[in-house]
């Protein structure tokens, strides 16, 4: 079910598109999240446990800017995985102004474990779409993203 607006034929095909992009990502996240909590993490701790493992021991600063979620929230989320000892805090040895983050080896286990369930929910999720029309879905949503953060 789309938009019940009455509006000129653009007004009312972009708001049935956002409408049904919206409803598939809070259907898709939802599902995810049940997923996650049953493990005992949020959305955002998984991400941050997934993004120290592929990418290293980042600075709070740059977790928040990948993940897109605001200073005080990297913190609080990193305060809970520090508590849990899955993550830990360490002085930069460049700029003492900044932490740095990183996986503890309880932390590292955790993701190792959890990431692979959570890529094949996702990769089910996403199951009903082919190879191409999930690459175009991707491009579709960069794309749109990138628009609406003011970028070419």
């Amino acid at each position: 079910m789309g938009t019940h607006y009455r509006g000129s034929r653009a007004e009312v095909r972009a708001l049935d598109a956002f409408v049904k992009l919206m409803r598939a990502a809070n259907t898709l996240r939802s599902r995810l999240e049940s997923e996650l909590g049953r493990a005992g993490l949020t959305e955002s701790q998984l991400g941050i446990l997934e993004m120290l493992l592929h990418l290293g021991p980042l600075r709070q600063c740059e977790i928040g800017e990948k993940l897109l979620i605001s200073r005080a929230n990297v913190t609080l989320v990193v305060d809970q995985l520090t508590e849990r000892a899955l993550v830990r805090r360490e002085r930069h040895p460049e700029d003492r102004r900044s932490n740095l983050v990183g996986l503890t080896a309880d932390g590292k286990k955790r993701i190792e474990r959890l990431f692979p369930d959570h890529v094949r929910r996702i990769v089910d999720a996403l199951s009903p779409l082919t190879a191409a029309e999930q690459e175009h879905l991707g491009r579709l949503c960069r794309t749109v993203g990138r628009r609406a953060a003011g970028l070419p």
